[in-house]
């Protein structure tokens, strides 16, 4: 790659201009399920953050490979992989920010609901892990059903003693930046202007796109593309899984995504200011402990968990619609935490 397509990749990544000279804070990112679908491209993104120094990249198999790829590339970040249940603690010793994509992805004709036996249980163990070795990093939450495995890591740290509210992220980044797009094609304005906050959770009648508050404003829109907009965002992992022919899901938006919300993180815990992003945190927002809305990132994490403004009538009604099943989400997360 050339340095100057590596800067223009680079660049995806840091929507908001900062300095790439030296003079950061050193920064640790460990990524767990690095060997994966979303994992690999994953890799590669935070691979270009200038924020990133340490890259600790992690699998039960494969990653070796992937650190070795992945290292070659002539940025400063310091790639390691790390493999297998003994070498999981080295991983994560210092880590500033840990993001979670490990588990299975969706196949055609799954839900997220049905992913939740098998990463419900994997995301269990990695929060105990990141519990005792890296207790203050940021933990950014990819492994579906967000809405489950969120409130499971929760429980996890509060056992151990080290939860902080403020420190625990479910990444609703790929909802926002499918809004964005799917707003921009039909409104007919340029994508990189636009911004749409998108609310709930992540699975399904549980994202809900705000777009009556959507930047820039357009009256372009009738009720039913609006309507038309909102379904398309909330199957939009449907329609990736579907495109693939069950052949694999949503993994190389999923790790763009992951790599925004990841920079915007970093760029909270060095000090810059008016950070602000959605996702699903523990909010007072509703009467739901967890709930997707916009924050305010800073050194601590969440500085700030923003209210929802203004709702249309549509929006209204879509919000009463979710709750029922968010709620159920969160308890069986709840639930299974607590089971052993």
């Amino acid at each position: 790659m050339t340095p100057s397509l590596m800067r223009s990749a680079a660049q995806l990544v840091r929507r908001r201009s900062y300095s790439a000279a030296s003079g950061h804070p050193e920064r640790k990112v460990a990524i767990l399920g690095a060997a994966g679908g979303i994992g690999q491209p994953l890799a590669l993104l935070m691979k270009l953050n200038p924020l990133v120094s340490s890259l600790s990249l992690y699998d039960i198999a494969g990653t070796p490979g992937v650190a070795a790829d992945v290292s070659h590339i002539n940025t400063p970040a310091l790639v390691k992989g790390f493999m297998g249940d003994d070498q999981l603690g080295e991983a994560l010793e210092g880590a500033d920010v840990v993001i979670i994509p490990a588990g299975v992805p969706r196949k055609p004709g799954m839900t997220r609901d049905d992913l939740f036996n098998i990463n419900a249980g994997i995301v269990k163990n990695l929060s105990a892990a990141i519990a005792k070795y890296c207790p203050n990093a940021l933990v950014n939450m990819i492994s579906n059903p967000v809405n489950s495995t969120v409130p499971i890591a929760a429980e996890v740290f509060k056992k151990a003693g080290t939860y902080d509210e403020k420190r625990l992220f479910g990444v609703t980044t790929l909802d926002v930046v499918r809004a964005k797009t799917f707003y921009a094609g039909k409104a007919n304005v340029p994508v990189t202007d636009v911004n749409v906050p998108v609310v709930g959770g992540h699975a399904g009648i549980t994202i809900l796109p705000l777009f009556s508050q959507a930047t820039p404003a357009t009256n372009a829109l009738s009720h039913e593309d609006i309507k038309a907009l909102t379904k398309r965002t909330q199957d939009g992992g449907t329609e990736v899984v579907e495109a693939k022919a069950g052949k694999g899901s949503a993994t190389l938006s999923m790790a763009y995504a992951g790599a925004v919300f990841a920079d915007a993180c970093l760029k909270g815990l060095n000090g810059v200011p008016d950070i602000v992003e959605c996702s699903y945190v523990q909010s007072t927002v509703t009467e739901l402990p967890f709930f997707a809305s916009k924050v305010r990132l800073g050194k601590n994490g969440v500085e700030e968990v923003l209210g929802l403004g203004e709702l249309s009538d549509f929006e209204k009604e879509g919000l009463e619609n979710l709750k029922g099943e968010l709620k159920s989400s969160i308890e069986k997360g709840i639930k299974f935490a607590n089971a052993n």
